[in-house]
């Protein structure tokens, strides 16, 4: 954290202390200097348009920072940072089992298109969990990036998720102008976007049937995971 935050546009977490396993706690636990802001929300937003072009320009420079003897993608960032291939059995499960629901054939196509977008570019240092709620707003701005513990070094797709999640229409269009990925790039993020929200969807039509269309809501998520879901599919059918 400490190499990063030297090149960074934007506050992140700075560690003070690394705790052990002990007194009744199972795992390993650290304490971190205190950051001011709130989760990111629509209402905390003074411009969204302005607070994607902020986000985007932070990627953009960690993606350019040395990532010399930087973690790759691995059991501690769920595998993020590193092929869809991982969760292609759990992604096709999880639109065969929406098939009473959404459009099967376009949910596979994206899925497809991603999955066939091969990334072989330089590493990069990448954040793996790029959501509302690790992002600080101060007066209406993005002010800090937090929660790096999905953090790993490699390709950059996932981060993009939260054009779908969360931004849209111009915010949308500002975030991929200033965060410079080839088309490659972006149609993996949009199946690390779907895979999140056919999963997210899934478990709670299975847990919670009747609070099913608000999955993704407790993530920070603008829009629920079905209503990411059909925007992908609208997406799609827009461009094919």
């Amino acid at each position: 954290m400490p190499v990063l935050a030297d090149h960074l546009p934007l506050a992140i977490p700075q560690p003070l202390a690394l705790g052990v396993p002990g007194c009744g706690y199972r795992r390993p636990w650290s304490i971190y200097r205190w950051l001011e802001g709130r989760h990111a929300t629509i209402e905390r937003i003074a411009d969204l348009t302005e607070f994607a072009t902020a986000l985007a320009k932070f990627l953009d420079t960690m993606y350019s920072i040395d990532t010399t003897d930087g973690p790759p993608a691995g059991p501690h960032s769920f595998y993020r940072v590193g092929p869809l291939s991982t969760y292609d059995t759990e992604t096709r499960a999880a639109i065969g089992e929406l098939a009473d629901e959404i459009d099967t054939g376009a949910a596979t196509q994206v899925w497809e298109a991603a999955s066939a977008a091969t990334w072989s570019g330089r590493p990069a240092w990448v954040h793996g969990d790029i959501t509302p709620a690790n992002l600080l707003v101060v007066d209406g701005r993005l002010s800090a990036v937090i929660d790096f513990g999905c953090s790993a070094v490699g390709d950059p797709a996932c981060d993009t998720t939260i054009a779908w999640t969360f931004l849209n229409g111009p915010s949308r269009e500002a975030f991929r102008a200033h965060l410079p990925v080839d088309e490659g790039t972006w149609a993996r993020g949009r199946g690390w976007a779907l895979w999140k929200a056919l999963i997210t969807y899934v478990e709670a039509r299975r847990k919670r049937p009747l609070e099913a269309n608000h999955a993704g809501l407790r993530f920070g998520w603008r829009y629920s995971a079905r209503s990411v879901i059909d925007d992908l599919l609208a997406e799609h059918q827009r461009h094919s």
